[in-house]
């Protein structure tokens, strides 16, 4: 009888366990937030992927913890909240981004609308994991179709390229397989126009690994300007300028927000020439 017991128990928290992974790993939950929405057309949602320039490895400083009110991130959970850095949760060493001040001089110049931030970053992965069928690209596009339920694609950002530097043929393919990646983008979300922003790869980036093998970030900068040219409605930003925060490979907090602004910059573009 108390072996029948405790098999009965054992087999409950097997069933439990199960029912916790199909939650947490299954198709679309459906989005759920405490924060009050706009209307769809009024939601305008940015897509945010790539590596950990996109995920922000910033310090977070005190001018980072004032949220605007008419800026929002898609959480983990699938939930809308008031945009803060980090924005994204790809590690724990996730901290300031070009995303936040990117929504911000978004919202600014559109007063109507409420911009809501899509992070998808992951640091450290190539752009092979961001091709259709990978498991990057298929997961941000699980959270990217849940978020457009309650709002309208105005953009995809991009930010990747230190991965694949380090390989000669990836350096000198990326432009071609990343605009192959756009194309899928474009119509797995039915969104043929959608502008695509692109960022150059930090100019303080080292040209030998730290074990003296030669680092092609030049040549897949030289790639990331190809891309107006082989994708419609797309644009590149300059990383001139910009700043490492002593690891000469990641963005410092003060040059993630000039590079948001510079992002937003490009993407008001593109969106005035397609009205």
């Amino acid at each position: 009888m108390m072996q029948t017991t405790r098999s009965r128990f054992l087999f409950s928290l097997l069933g439990c366990s199960l029912s916790l992974c199909l939650s947490s790993h299954g198709a679309d939950p459906a989005p759920s937030s405490s924060t009050p929405l706009p209307k769809k057309e009024s939601l305008h949602l940015y897509l945010l992927i790539g590596q950990s320039n996109m995920a922000g490895r910033g310090v977070v400083e005190e001018v980072d913890k004032k949220p605007h009110d008419r800026v929002l991130m898609f959480t983990k959970e699938q939930k809308w909240a008031p945009a803060l850095d980090p924005l994204h949760f790809d590690k724990p060493i996730a901290g300031v981004g070009l995303g936040s001040t990117f929504g911000r001089v978004m919202a600014d110049a559109n007063p109507g609308v409420t911009i809501g931030l899509v992070p998808c970053a992951v640091g450290g992965t190539p752009l092979e994991r961001w091709q259709k069928g990978k498991d990057l690209y298929e997961a941000a596009l699980v959270r990217i179709k849940a978020a457009m339920k309650d709002g309208t694609l105005k953009g995809i950002l991009w930010h990747q390229g230190e991965n694949d530097s380090g390989d000669l043929e990836k350096s000198q393919t990326y432009a071609k397989r990343l605009a192959a990646m756009v194309n899928d983008w474009r119509k797995d979300l039915d969104a043929p126009n959608v502008p695509f922003v692109a960022g150059k790869l930090g100019e303080f980036l080292s040209e030998t690994s730290k074990d003296g093998k030669p680092v092609h970030w030049k040549l897949v900068n030289e790639q990331i300007a190809q891309i107006p040219t082989l994708v419609k409605n797309s644009a590149v930003v300059d990383s001139s300028g910009l700043k490492h925060k002593g690891d000469v490979v990641h963005f410092d907090s003060a040059s993630l927000r000039e590079f948001g602004k510079r992002y937003a910059k490009a993407m008001q573009e593109l969106q005035a020439k397609s009205r």
